[in-house]
């Protein structure tokens, strides 16, 4: 998910002036073709200027609060030299055209850094030549700038008066982008484009839909993972005022309403017996034992440097820790919903989704109908985190339309959602570090034990086909430190819990793990955890930096409050270097977290106000799991289903949080996810610090401090 595609010169512009009057842009990206374009591995954005100067962008990624919506269009104008106030953002449908759409793996900024602003160059190009044209100048003696060309002799033309000419203009190949030093929006805290909407109530998550003749459905489903109905009864159900069907579908039994309540109230009146299949008697305990079982049987090795894991043998001392982490649940606070309108021969869907070209799939295979033929309305998402990548909430919908003959919406409750998610994976993880006679480390073995994402999912253990190294061992195998002798190796067991990307998928089990045992060995050796990181990021620059940047700021060393600690870890994911410090204090066993201190190397900054927003939501997302989140599972089932047992961190909790980011001349990268990793190992290593007690088991509610 964190791979980076560029784009050549020959893999550029489209135009077409049949779009109505003005100029309309596109980008084609590798892997799309002009004609039928199939699956890529890039989105393409299009532009439209209208004849009265007003500019569209339309965005192919899904916006859940990052900020797609607005920092994506800043690369757009920021080439264009468009006048921001007259910028506006439209969803892209669903389309081959537009490449890869989904949303996830942190790529949405750094995959369309260049073709985005691709796109902006070459517009501005075009209306360059076609005022020039129109004034009988040179088009160098023009210059673009707020959302208008300016001639010799103060001639001026805004775009709107250029744009039918500029559309009958070849298209420039490798339009000239500026130099960032000239950058005017690129760089500057911007606001949201969409937040007036949001504030006033008009903006439309998935769960605002409507339609004509809309129907209202929910759905009950097995509580057991792998369940299905046996039979049902819906003789009390028929009988709810409003009912308008009730109809057994894959993933359970429908009950179709006038409104949501009565269909709540028809499932609440329904009887179904369940066929709970053999993870009936499924628990936690079971599973940590299937766990410590594939622990004994290593199935590969993802790394081995030097002398692997036989440099242990050679060490003076030799430090070991077993580390375990507990299913998660996404809890979106928009639960998971969807409204679709199937008829003959096609269906229309409106999903809160992260991936709407993967609903196009699976809802045409689906249905039997291809997937030319279904049409993907992608609404605004109350939270993702992965979880909306899943389609099963979307097919679901389309069959229940279907079955009912009507346009209907599909909504979860917070316990259907929570009950039948795709949760993160647990995992166990066991390391050993060997230190020679000067406390130096020289052995290094990691080995982790967790579900695989992508064999669930696509039935092999990679996210991209061809790739050896299994997505488990995201974070461990490319451990950053320079350490003579490395060693990481993987067992998969298979489990009943379904799983699913959660945000900053395995990073966020595998830096709880590296950074933890890091300050574990920095102890064995009498050494300072900062030290200890700085002899051992020599040739990791950018991870160093962020280091120094988070102890300066954070006062690493400074005398503390009494019975406070300060922790520290850092980690590298999709394609960013972080590094966090976090200060805490427990007091009867419960831990309070007073200050958290980000610093984040991701390159160039698109929009400092959503960049520091998404590393602050970062940060308090990563909190509350490490702190109280965790999925245990009795009798086949998930026993946290509401947030009275998955309780997320509330307003009062939140530690002042500061964001620090280096200053980088470098094309962007990842930064929805880099941020949540090194949040539950500078916790844990917090809590040593003030207490002297270890956290080796997520969630510290559980770690019996």
């Amino acid at each position: 998910m964190s791979q980076v595609f560029k784009v050549g010169r020959r893999d550029f512009v489209r135009i077409s002036a049949g779009a109505g009057a003005g100029l309309w842009l596109g980008v084609n990206l590798p892997g799309v073709a002009e004609a039928a374009a199939p699956r890529a591995f890039q989105p393409s954005a299009f532009l439209s200027v209208d004849e009265a100067g007003a500019v569209t962008v339309w965005v192919a990624k899904s916006e859940m609060g990052q900020g797609v919506r607005t920092s994506l269009p800043m690369l757009v104008a920021e080439e264009l030299e468009a006048d921001w106030s007259r910028v506006r953002v439209e969803p892209a449908l669903a389309d081959a055209k537009y490449g890869n759409m989904g949303t996830g793996g942190s790529t949405s900024i750094r995959t369309n850094w260049e073709p985005l602003r691709k796109v902006g160059a070459a517009a501005r190009e075009m209306l360059l030549v076609a005022a020039a044209r129109e004034w009988g100048v040179e088009a160098r003696a023009c210059r673009a700038e707020g959302g208008a060309i300016l001639g010799p002799g103060g001639k001026r033309l805004g775009y709107g008066a250029l744009a039918a000419a500029a559309a009958r203009l070849p298209v420039p190949k490798d339009p000239p982008l500026k130099d960032p030093k000239d950058f005017r929006i690129v760089g500057r805290p911007t606001r949201r484009l969409d937040s007036g909407d949001k504030v006033t109530g008009r903006a439309v998550f998935g769960i605002d839909v409507r339609v004509p003749r809309m129907l209202h459905a929910v759905v009950a489903r097995c509580p057991v993972y792998g369940g299905k109905v046996r039979s049902f009864d819906a003789a009390r159900t028929r009988a709810v005022s409003g009912l308008r069907g009730v109809h057994q579908v894959p993933s359970g039994v429908a009950v179709v309403a006038s409104s949501t309540w009565a269909a709540l109230q028809g499932r609440e009146a329904l009887a179904v017996a369940w066929d709970e299949g053999p993870a009936a008697a499924l628990d936690s305990a079971a599973i940590r034992a299937s766990f410590e079982k594939a622990m004994e049987r290593p199935q590969g090795v993802a790394r081995r440097e030097g002398a692997g894991a036989a440099g242990l043998g050679i060490a003076v001392r030799r430090i070991e820790a077993v580390y375990e982490l507990p299913f998660l649940a996404h809890a979106t606070m928009e639960p998971m919903n969807c409204t679709a309108d199937v008829r003959a021969g096609g269906a229309t869907i409106w999903a809160p989704t992260q991936s709407p070209q993967w609903i196009q799939e699976a809802v045409g295979k689906a249905l039997g109908i291809p997937e030319r033929k279904v049409t993907v309305h992608t609404t605004l998402l109350g939270g993702g985190f992965g979880r909306r990548s899943m389609t099963d909430f979307a097919v679901e919908a389309a069959l229940v339309s279907r079955a009912a003959g009507a346009p209907v919406k599909v909504t979860w409750t917070r316990e259907d959602d929570m009950g039948h998610d795709f949760y993160r994976p647990a995992s166990l993880h066991r390391l050993a570090a060997g230190l020679d006679a000067e406390g130096r480390l020289v052995a290094w073995t990691h080995r982790v034990v967790a579900p695989s994402i992508a064999r669930q999912i696509f039935g092999r253990p990679s996210f991209r086909p061809g790739v050896e190294r299994p997505d488990v061992v995201e974070g461990a195998w490319d451990l950053p430190y320079g350490v003579p002798a490395i060693e990481v190796d993987y067992a998969i067991p298979e489990v009943p819990v379904p799983v699913g990307w959660w945000r900053s998928v395995y990073s966020s089990q595998t830096a709880f793990a590296n950074e933890c045992f890091l300050d574990e060995v920095a102890a064995a050796a009498g050494a300072d955890p900062l030290r200890v990181r700085r002899s051992l990021l020599a040739k990791e620059p950018r991870l160093l930096g962020v280091v120094e940047l988070a102890a300066a700021r954070a006062g690493w060393g400074s005398p503390l409050l009494p019975g406070r600690g300060r922790g520290l870890a850092c980690h590298f994911s999709f394609g960013s270097w972080v590094a966090e410090v976090a200060e805490v204090s427990v007091e009867g066993g419960k831990v309070r977290v007073h200050r958290v201190v980000a610093a984040v190397d991701c390159g160039t900054v698109v929009n400092p106000s959503t960049a520091r927003a998404q590393v602050e939501s970062a940060v308090i997302y990563g909190l509350s799991a490490a702190l109280r989140g965790e999925i245990t599972v009795e009798r086949g089932r998930a026993r946290q289903t509401n947030f009275d047992r998955y309780e997320p961190l509330r307003i009062h909790e939140v530690p002042e949080i500061e964001v620090h980011f280096a200053e980088s001349a470098a094309a962007p990268s990842g930064l929805g996810e880099p941020g949540l990793p090194p949040v539950a190992p500078a916790l844990a290593n917090a809590v040593f610090a003030a207490t002297g007690k270890r956290v080796r088991r997520l969630p510290l509610s559980s770690a019996g401090l």
